[in-house]
């Protein structure tokens, strides 16, 4: 295989996944009134582009995620200002999203494939859900009806990035045993 042709097919099921996350993350199973909702394994697909394509790849799937999910589903809190505002599309867009691309770096050391695949995946979506975590403290704690705004943020984004957590983490084992062929690493 040509190296175009295989950046070609890389780029192509890049952009499949964006696709195919875009529309997972619309099929909401529960969805709470200031933002976030488990879906319907929606991190899942850019997950997948880091175990076949590697963290390059994952980084780059997820940060135009990360975009896309800003332009369709964007949530400022009440009267933000410019430094929560930079702060609320780092932390709860770009970096949440984007940081799904490790999961491949993060399995690589386990000899084990099934529990490499696993760590990796519960490992992004804790780092997603610190993201979400630090941005309810830094920015939307203001929502907090008197509560500690560690804690508000905790228990608000534990409730939906919990239950999303292990959805989306026993569904990447099962189909790493069903299909293993799909968790190979694609690069040349």
């Amino acid at each position: 295989m040509t190296k175009t042709y295989s950046k070609t097919r890389t780029l192509v099921e890049c952009a499949l996944m964006i696709a195919l996350g875009t529309v997972l993350a619309n099929i909401k199973i529960y969805e709470l009134p200031n933002g976030g909702s488990i879906t319907l394994f929606s991190m899942l697909p850019f997950i997948l582009i880091s175990f076949r394509h590697g963290v390059k790849w994952g980084l780059f799937t997820g940060f135009v995620n990360s975009l896309l999910q800003m332009l369709l589903g964007f949530y400022a809190p009440p009267a933000p200002g410019l430094l929560p505002l930079v702060g609320m599309i780092l932390l709860d867009y770009v970096l949440a999203f984007t940081l799904l691309g490790l999961a491949g770096a993060i399995a690589k050391p386990f000899s084990n494939r099934l529990v490499g695949v696993a760590v990796g995946t519960a490992a992004v979506c804790v780092l997603r859900f610190l993201c979400s975590f630090l941005s309810g403290v830094l920015i939307w704690g203001n929502l907090s009806d008197g509560l500690p705004a560690w804690i508000y943020s905790l228990t608000y984004n534990g409730s939906y990035m919990l239950p999303e957590t292990i959805l989306t983490t026993v569904a990447a084992v099962l189909i790493c045993k069903a299909a293993p062929q799909l968790f190979h690493d694609q690069q040349q």
